[in-house]
């Protein structure tokens, strides 16, 4: 008997030494897991230490296990945090305590990684996004361009003026040094040569480059000099202009401005030239951002009270200040150039839809931040991602413009951008269904980011703190 006693309490030892105990910070039980790719939907538990996904199951027979947290996620739709790929934190030393203050909303709106695109705040930002990594401090993941490379006399403060090869090689080294993840190129000064050239040496050092482009150069240039991502649709319809060419020569010689350019491209948009510019953009990997949502707000900016947006609170004086610059604008803009921003808007709306359709890779940005009036940080991403539905986008195709494609365009694909077992635990939780109905995107009931787990309350109190009482 002792020796059966003996046998049966080793093979119990030799049972639990193959089953041991398994611990983790955080699981997720039940939830309704978004495959972001297929769009496909299973009850999964995603199980995560030291703020990465370790696991992934469809069901409980994991053994014995101990979390530090466990979440019931039946009934909740779980999906990426989403990323704003296009933000700025700027406009000078007397709104930095403001910038900051904006980190806050983008956590509360489910936001895990920003793309800051280009500003004059760069030391802050580089201090925001360290503090950030050691979750130090509260915000979204920061990947930035550091100051805007453009021409003389740039139209932004805190860009790097270029004019030659010495000075795009100049500008390239100081943007590595500080490090920035990405160059963002402006067109307000910059040359169309200058602005070719720094894209080809920024090729040659494998770095990713997107931006504005001089209405200078024609869009196929800049294609194969290699340019990575166009912000804002503006360039995109010049490339789809089947009179290009000539309207790119009277710009070049002056006799038509920017804003002058405008109908003349639009009312010559070719469909055969789009779907060829269409091609050489997704042969080339190259991205767009159509930025949909500001472009509607700066468009009725003449007939949409703004005064009482709840969002207001949160922006501070300083910021609300340089809102002043685009309404002004408005205000002294004829009655014609109104209607013809209008019209482009709408124009742009059925623009993104035809360039899914064809295959070309959309972020979804909000050109939130400083000077871009009423376009609030946080919430904004959720604006945009149902007007990209609004004009015929899929629900799944704009969630897949966040985080997914995001990653991707910044080559963080092997940590970001999808729900599997290696990746960051950026997640949320919704407590509906987005593919059935994108608005429910800001229905959050939990954001996980790294180690930091915030339930809808905690959100609420984030909101509450970041009420800007300057």
């Amino acid at each position: 008997m002792r020796k059966l006693g003996y046998a049966i309490l080793f093979i119990l030892i030799i049972g639990c030494n193959q089953n041991p105990i398994k611990n983790y910070d955080l699981v997720i039980k039940n939830s309704n897991v978004i495959d972001i790719i297929t769009g496909e939907i299973d009850t999964q538990n995603i199980f995560i230490s030291e703020g990465q996904i370790v696991k992934i199951s469809t069901s409980f027979n994991e053994g014995h296990y101990t979390a530090k947290t466990e979440i019931d996620g039946s009934g909740k739709f779980a999906l990426p945090g989403f990323w704003d790929n296009h933000v700025h934190f700027r406009g000078g030393d007397s709104l930095i305590a403001a910038n900051k203050n904006l980190l806050k909303l983008f956590i509360a709106n489910g936001i895990t990684t920003v793309r800051d695109a280009g500003g004059d705040l760069t030391p802050q930002v580089m201090e925001w996004k360290e503090a950030i990594k050691k979750e130090e401090l509260l915000g979204p993941t920061i990947f930035t361009s550091g100051p805007k490379i453009d021409g003389p006399n740039a139209t932004w403060a805190g860009s790097i003026p270029v004019e030659n090869d010495i000075e795009i090689t100049k500008a390239l080294d100081s943007l590595e040094q500080i490090p920035t993840d990405y160059v963002k190129l402006y067109d307000s000064r910059i040359s169309g040569e200058a602005y070719l050239n720094t894209i080809r040496e920024a090729e040659k050092r494998n770095t990713i480059t997107t931006g504005h482009m001089p209405f200078t150069v024609e869009l196929d240039d800049a294609i194969t000099a290699g340019i990575d991502g166009i912000e804002h649709l503006y360039y995109i319809m010049k490339g789809c202009s089947s009179k290009e060419g000539a309207i790119t020569k009277q710009l070049q010689n002056k006799e038509i401005g920017f804003w002058q350019a405008m109908p003349a491209l639009q009312t010559s948009f070719n469909e055969t030239v789009a779907q060829n510019t269409f091609s050489k953009l997704k042969k080339n990997n190259v991205y767009s951002i159509p930025t949909l949502n500001i472009g509607r707000i700066l468009s009725y900016l003449d007939e949409v009270d703004h005064s009482q947006d709840a969002y207001l609170q949160y922006m501070g004086s300083g910021i609300i200040k340089t809102y002043e610059m685009r309404i002004n604008r408005v205000k002294n803009s004829t009655a014609e150039a109104i209607q013809n921003r209008k019209e482009l808007d709408t124009f742009f709306g059925k623009l993104a839809k035809t360039m899914s359709d064809a295959g070309v890779s959309l972020l979804a940005g909000s050109d939130s931040g400083a000077f871009n009036s009423y376009t609030y940080p946080g919430i904004s991403l959720h604006q945009e991602l149902e007007a990209m539905v609004n004009v015929g986008i899929s629900p799944l195709q704009a969630l897949q413009n966040s985080a997914y494609k995001g990653a991707q365009f910044l080559k963080k694909d092997a940590d970001y951008g999808q729900l599997i077992e290696g990746n960051k635990a950026d997640i949320v939780l919704l407590n509906a269904n987005p593919l059935e109905d994108i608005q429910q995107t800001q229905n959050i009931d939990y954001v996980i980011k790294g180690m930091q787990v915030l339930d809808k309350n905690d959100l609420k109190d984030l909101l509450k703190s970041a009420v800007n009482k300057d």
